[in-house]
């Protein structure tokens, strides 16, 4: 251990440029093993609350002079620190991509398989819809892309918890306005085409509704 305060203090004022830039002496972290003391000051640096100034000193041997490694600025504990980095694909949410944008899809998407081995996990595909899937797309749903949109539709606002489905006086299945959707999700989804309801031209689920339900009596 070693005393070198000063040549620490002396070596920050020089690195900050300002003496307004440098606080009060924290506290210092020796490594005897390799002859290093790390020198803590507060840091009042624009945009840098919570930071503290590190000055790295060393001493080859006992006998000869301390000598400045570096100077440096960081966080400490009650530092302001800028989020994580999250990449695109997991920023962006429903409604972000507007007209014009481009969101290009990736080759590792877990939601989406090669739509010439999709016969290897699904076996409720009929003649058709083998051939369109086929020939029209280079790739098509995977079941954890199905399971995840069906667990979504279901939740949300389109599905028999949503309110307007909680008052209605009868189910979709039975309304009139209900297309079925082709493919496995079919027994489950729907698309309402009543022109009146709120959910004119989106996908429901069967056991969803609204008062504009095709039987509905007085």
């Amino acid at each position: 251990m070693f005393d070198a305060l000063d040549l620490a203090r002396t070596a920050l004022l020089a690195d900050a440029g300002d003496a307004k830039l440098v606080g009060e002496y924290i506290s210092v972290d020796f490594d005897d093993e390799n002859r290093m003391a790390s020198y803590l000051f507060d840091a009042f640096l624009p945009g840098y609350k919570g930071w503290r100034w590190v000055v790295t000193i060393t001493k080859v041997d006992a006998e000869s002079d301390p000598t400045v490694c570096d100077v440096a600025v960081l966080p400490g504990p009650d530092a302001l620190l800028a989020p994580a980095w999250i990449p695109y694909v997991d920023r962006i949410q429903p409604g972000d991509v507007g007209t014009g944008d481009i969101v290009p899809s990736t080759i590792d998407d877990a939601r989406l398989v090669p739509a010439s081995g999709v016969l290897l996990q699904d076996d409720e595909f009929d003649l058709r819809e083998m051939w369109e899937l086929g020939i029209s797309k280079a790739r098509t749903l995977s079941i954890e892309g199905r399971d995840q949109a069906s667990k979504r539709w279901y939740a949300s606002d389109r599905g028999p918890e949503a309110p307007i489905a909680q008052s209605a006086p009868k189910q979709c299945f039975g309304c009139g306005f209900f297309l079925s959707i082709s493919g496995s999700l079919r027994s489950a989804f729907g698309v309402c085409a009543n022109a009146i309801s709120p959910e004119d031209g989106r996908v429901v689920s069967v056991d969803h509704g609204c008062g504009a339900h095709s039987e509905a009596t007085f």
